[in-house]
């Protein structure tokens, strides 16, 4: 199970997060605190997990952003850099080639294509036309919300 997901620039910043278990403002802070000097010192060539605390943290680097997830010890790794991968391949076709800017000024699309991939941090969907679909099917009502 996904304990949370990050996506963080390479300068350190939270570009979103989202917590599948429960803790405290303080923990979560200081969570994405230790694992963002974690992911960030590390170098590009080297491996993508690494244990931390009694977790895994899993993270693979597109353009500019680290995508993190930090699982439980005895989640595989490797599936969990799929469900990354098919996170980024979701967005990049959502948002036509997605950037770092996208991420920043349409985070809320950025969290309802997560909402459509992930439920309390478990693979919910795999079919892209699929969270595709609904994910453009939000964006139409909240169209249509504006409009009235």
């Amino acid at each position: 199970m996904i304990q949370f997901l990050l996506l963080i620039s390479r300068q350190g910043k939270v570009r979103l997060s989202k917590f599948y278990t429960h803790m405290s403002q303080k923990e979560r802070a200081k969570a994405v605190r230790d694992v963002c000097n974690l992911v960030i010192s590390k170098p590009v060539k080297r491996c993508n997990f690494i244990e931390w605390k009694d977790s895994k943290i899993v993270w693979k680097r597109y353009a500019s952003l680290y995508f993190v997830t930090c699982i439980e010890a005895t989640d595989n790794e490797l599936i969990n850099l799929e469900v990354i991968h098919h996170f980024v391949e979701v967005l990049d076709k959502h948002f036509k080639n997605v950037c770092e800017l996208d991420l920043i000024f349409n985070f809320h699309k950025a969290h309802y294509v997560l909402d459509e991939i992930l439920l309390n941090g478990e693979l919910q969907e795999t079919s892209k036309q699929a969270i595709l679909r609904m994910v453009n099917l939000q964006d139409s009502l909240a169209d249509i919300d504006k409009d009235t």
